[in-house]
C-alpha cells in the first residue's frame, strides 16, 4: 500500500456501549473481555477491536499478550483528534527544534538517519486509559479492555542528542511535542504535550523504525516520541515541533486530561471529586494473561500452560503469580527477560486442572521494587479510568 493513498476509504465503526450494571457507584471489576473483533482491517493491520475510523481507534485481542514483542500489525491505535494525514512526503518532511535554543534545527528523516547516533529500545506503549471498561460508573473516554497495549523494538536517535546539536539556552527547563493531527473544530486544542527537561534521559528517542520496519501509519509514522516507562499520552506521535521554554505552558491536555487525584490512592468518589489532580507519567506494575481466553473449553486433567505478559515503569519484574483458587493461594511462574527492563515480561504456569466446571486463572505480577498488582475491587475510582492495573482474571470451563 502507497502511504499516500493510506485512508482514501475506512470502515464505519459504532463506539461501544456498555449495558447497565447493578455494580455500586464508584467500584472496580474485571475489564470488559468479550469485544467483537471487527470483519474488516485498517490499512497496514490486521481486523482489531475497532471503536472508531475517525480517529481510528483500534484494540488488540487478548491473544497478543503470549508474546513478548507486539507485532506491528496487531499493534494497538489512539488518536486523539480526527484530521490526521493521509499522505506525508519524507523527502520534505522535517522535525523542527525552536524556542530556547542557540541554534533553531530543521532536520530532515535524512539527516536523523545519517547525522547521529542510532539507538534502538525495546519499550511497552500502553495508554493511560487501558483497561477503563474497569470503572464504575463509566468514566468518559474510550472503553478499552485490556488491550491498549503493545511492547516494540523501537529505532531512532537520542533526544538529548538533538537537544544538544541545538544547544540549549540558559533558563531552559520544559519540552513542548505537537504533531500533525489535527482538531476539526477550530477551537479544539491541539494535542501538545510537555515534559521537563529532568524527565529526559538516553532512552528516550524519537523513532522512526518499530520492529526492524519503518514506524506503521497508524502509530505515528515517519517519527513519533518514545518515552519508555511512561503512559502514550506523551508519546507523541506524526512529530512536528519541539519548543524548549523556560515555563510551563497552560495546555488543556496538560492541565484537564489524562490527570488523577493527587492523593495516596489516586482515587476519589464520583460523589466527591478530589479538587487537586496530577498528570499520569510512570506506568505501575502490571500483568494481562494472553492464554487461555476467557470461555474456552479445556479438557480435564490436560496440561494447560497459562501464558502472559507483565510489565512496569522500568523498576523490572521479579515475580509473576498465579493463583487458581480465587487468590488464596499463589505459584510462581516461569519467567523470559530477554529485551531489557522496559519490554514484556513473558511468563508461563503449567496446570492440570482435576475438578470439572468453571475455572479461573488469576495473574499477579510483582517488581523489584516489591509492588504488587491488586484485586480489581481494590483499586480506586478516579473520574478518567486512569492507571487500572487490577490482577486479570480468565475463566475456563473444564470438560
Amino acid at each position: 500500500m502507497k502511504r499516500r493513498e493510506f485512508f482514501k476509504s475506512s470502515i464505519v465503526a459504532s463506539a461501544a456501549i456498555l449495558g447497565a450494571t447493578s455494580l455500586s457507584a464508584g467500584e472496580t471489576h474485571q475489564p470488559v473481555d468479550n469485544r467483537k473483533i471487527s470483519d474488516m482491517a485498517f490499512p497496514e493491520k490486521r481486523p482489531l477491536i475497532t471503536y472508531s475510523d475517525r480517529p481510528p481507534l483500534l484494540e488488540s485481542p487478548r491473544e497478543t499478550f503470549t508474546r513478548g514483542i507486539t507485532e506491528n500489525d496487531e499493534f494497538f491505535v489512539r488518536w486523539h483528534l480526527p484530521d490526521i494525514p493521509t499522505h506525508i512526503d519524507t523527502d520534505s518532511y522535517k522535525i523542527k527544534i525552536n524556542g530556547l535554543v542557540e541554534k533553531e534545527l530543521n532536520i530532515t528523516l535524512k539527516e536523523l538517519k545519517n547525522d547521529f547516533e542510532q539507538v534502538e529500545v525495546v519499550a511497552v506503549l500502553q495508554c493511560g486509559g487501558n483497561s477503563r471498561s474497569a470503572f464504575t460508573p463509566i468514566p468518559g473516554g474510550i472503553q478499552w479492555g485490556s488491550g491498549a497495549m503493545g511492547c516494540a523494538k523501537w529505532k531512532g536517535v537520542r533526544l538529548r542528542d538533538i537537544l544538544n546539536k541545538a544547544g540549549l539556552k540558559k533558563g531552559a527547563h520544559w519540552l513542548g511535542f505537537n504533531g500533525l493531527e489535527k482538531a476539526a473544530y477550530y477551537k479544539t486544542p491541539n494535542f501538545v504535550r510537555e515534559l521537563e527537561l529532568d524527565e529526559i534521559d538516553d532512552h528516550v528517542i524519537l523513532a522512526y523504525q518499530m520492529n526492524g520496519e519503518d514506524l506503521p501509519y497508524l502509530n505515528g509514522f515517519p517519527l513519533r516520541l518514545v518515552i519508555p516507562g511512561y503512559y502514550s499520552d506523551s508519546w507523541v506521535k506524526m512529530l512536528s515541533n519541539i519548543t524548549v521554554t523556560d515555563k510551563y505552558k497552560s495546555l488543556f491536555f496538560m492541565d484537564k486530561a489524562y490527570r488523577v487525584p493527587d492523593n495516596k490512592c489516586e482515587c476519589e468518589t464520583p460523589e466527591h471529586l478530589f479538587k487537586t489532580t496530577k498528570p499520569i507519567t510512570q506506568v505501575n506494575v502490571k500483568s494481562v494473561i494472553g492464554y487461555p481466553e476467557n470461555d474456552m473449553q479445556v479438557y480435564h486433567n490436560s496440561q494447560i500452560v497459562v501464558r502472559g505478559v507483565a510489565f512496569d515503569d522500568g523498576t523490572g519484574i521479579k515475580k509473576v503469580m498465579v493463583s487458581t483458587d480465587s487468590g488464596k493461594t499463589w505459584n510462581e511462574a516461569l519467567l523470559k527477560q530477554d529485551n531489557g527492563r522496559y519490554a514484556y515480561t513473558e511468563f508461563r504456569y503449567s496446570f492440570k486442572p482435576t475438578k470439572y466446571g468453571k475455572l479461573t486463572f488469576m495473574a499477579k505480577a510483582i517488581n523489584n521494587l516489591d509492588r504488587e498488582q491488586p484485586f480489581a475491587k481494590d483499586i480506586g475510582w478516579n473520574r478518567g479510568g486512569y492507571k487500572y492495573n487490577g490482577i486479570d482474571e480468565v475463566t475456563v470451563d473444564v470438560i
